[in-house]
């Protein structure tokens, strides 16, 4: 099998020759910002909505790359034709680049852009989930970090509040519970939270720190072309443990039931399911 080839600054790489220098306010201190993409059947889904978070990421970052979304969206779709991939994870990460050793960024920025791809199973009506199975989910102690500090819309390459919550997790536990300084849920470590309660469906709200997630999103949109009740609002830890259904999504995962939060176990209700059938609907409309 060839080495898988990368996008580096403009350049088609191998693998092993994709290097970043140790002075990248990246590596150095997390001065960058990402986007997670999923490509079914060579087309990119919701690029637009990723590339207007990556925006809204430099923009708090006041990082100004110089690139346009279209020229990105290039380098993502020549990744994925070199490589030879329609069904892909795709990420995307933009650095401001080499600059003195100083915490103050440069306002002048010559960026680091990294495109990496690799195989993930088709997706829509006839495709496979990427996850094993059902998740089961643990409330840890780690906090999300509060608005106030960091900007939930915020995706940057410092991933420590998540990494601390994972740590947190049994043995066997796929994904950690965050909730906020006051004790609402918040999100999961690299996921949104969704709960059904007397058959509606519920999500924490945006004015939480919660990142806006893509996918959370396109969920909200085929829920209300069901006609189904959704509520977005606060809840305590005690409303996802005895809901009815409980589910995570995020780009990779797309829709993925919970069978267990802190060792209350669970179903995969009707509603997972019939929001699972109807994204991957979506999916097959838009990509193939």
């Amino acid at each position: 099998m060839s080495e898988p080839l990368y996008h580096l600054d403009g350049d088609l790489v191998p693998a092993s020759e994709a290097t970043v220098s140790v002075d990248d306010r990246g590596f150095r201190y997390g001065d960058g910002a990402f986007e997670t993409l999923r490509a079914y059947g060579g087309t990119v889904f919701e690029w637009e909505a990723h590339a207007d978070r990556l925006e809204a990421t430099c923009e708090t970052l006041d990082l100004e790359h110089g690139l346009s979304r279209r020229d990105l969206c290039r380098r993502i779709e020549e990744t994925l034709a070199e490589n030879g991939l329609a069904d892909a994870y795709v990420r995307l990460s933009i650095t401001r680049g080499v600059q003195p050793g100083k915490l103050t960024p440069d306002p002048a920025v010559d960026p680091t852009v990294v495109v990496y791809a690799k195989p993930l199973p088709r997706g829509g009506l006839e495709g496979d989930p990427v996850w094993d199975g059902p998740a089961t989910v643990e409330t840890v102690e780690t906090r999300r970090i509060p608005e106030a500090a960091i900007p939930a819309t915020a995706k940057t390459h410092n991933y420590l509040n998540g990494i601390l919550a994972r740590n947190e997790l049994s043995p066997g536990a796929d994904e950690a519970l965050l909730c906020d300084l006051e004790g609402a849920v918040s999100e999961g470590a690299t996921s949104n939270v969704w709960f059904v309660t007397d058959g509606v469906l519920h999500t924490p709200t945006t004015d939480l720190s919660v990142l806006p997630g893509i996918t959370r999103r396109v969920v909200l949109e085929v829920a209300d072309e069901a006609d189904l009740s959704v509520s977005k609002g606060r809840y305590e830890p005690e409303a996802v443990r005895t809901a009815e259904e409980v589910f995570l999504t995020n780009t990779t995962w797309e829709i993925r039931p919970v069978t267990a939060v802190d060792g209350v176990g669970l179903e995969v209700g009707p509603l997972t399911e019939r929001l699972s059938r109807a994204f991957d609907e979506r999916v097959e409309r838009e990509c193939y």
